[in-house]
């Protein structure tokens, strides 16, 4: 990994914060809100790729971890990753790493329609499938309950999901994920 991987990395865990300032909506039938950070998920993967988009959520997560207060709604420590949430944000770094590795595998012929279902399968039906049978877990509750309460998610999310494949195609030209395809087919071509 370069510099620049890693200046991106620290740029996007930027921009998931940035994304935590919008403020939560509360939902009152489960204790997770509906935030626009997700959004930013799905931006890490599909511009950055699956390296340096899961560091970029692991940077952010860690950063949460040691008590900055980014998650939307100023929220940050040990005791997040201890409550109801706790599945959506280890299901960040999985929904990154799936979305970038689709991403990746497109690239060359990536379409924003592509991209819109790559962003829903990795950012809104995987993160919601890891995320609400842990958050039963951990409020002890069904997850049948959980799974149903979870489809509050989805409208907001499924949009999250259009904004992102459109940012992501309108700034492919300058992806780092361009730079990985070429200097992958320019090996190839080495060997042939």
């Amino acid at each position: 990994m370069n510099t620049k991987d890693m200046v991106m990395a620290a740029l996007f865990a930027a921009v998931i914060a940035v994304l935590g300032l919008i403020p939560p909506i509360p939902l009152s039938f489960i204790p997770v809100p509906i935030t626009a950070q997700t959004l930013g998920i799905m931006l890490a993967g599909s511009f950055l790729g699956r390296k340096v988009g899961t560091l970029s959520v692991l940077v952010f997560l860690a950063l949460v971890a040691l008590g900055t207060p980014l998650l939307s709604g100023g929220r940050g420590g040990l005791s997040v990753f201890m409550g109801p949430s706790v599945g959506y944000l280890i299901s960040w770094l999985i929904a990154a790493f799936a979305i970038g590795y689709l991403t990746e595998k497109f690239w060359d012929n990536m379409k924003v329609w592509k991209l819109i279902i790559v962003n829903f399968v990795g950012g809104v039906l995987l993160i919601n499938i890891i995320g609400a049978p842990v958050m039963a877990i951990m409020t002890d509750t069904s997850i049948w309950a959980s799974i149903t309460g979870a489809i509050a998610f989805l409208p907001g999310d499924s949009i999250k999901a259009v904004v992102a494949a459109i940012i992501a195609v309108q700034l492919k030209a300058v992806s780092p994920i361009k730079k990985k395809t070429l200097v992958i087919s320019q090996n190839m071509q080495h060997f042939n």
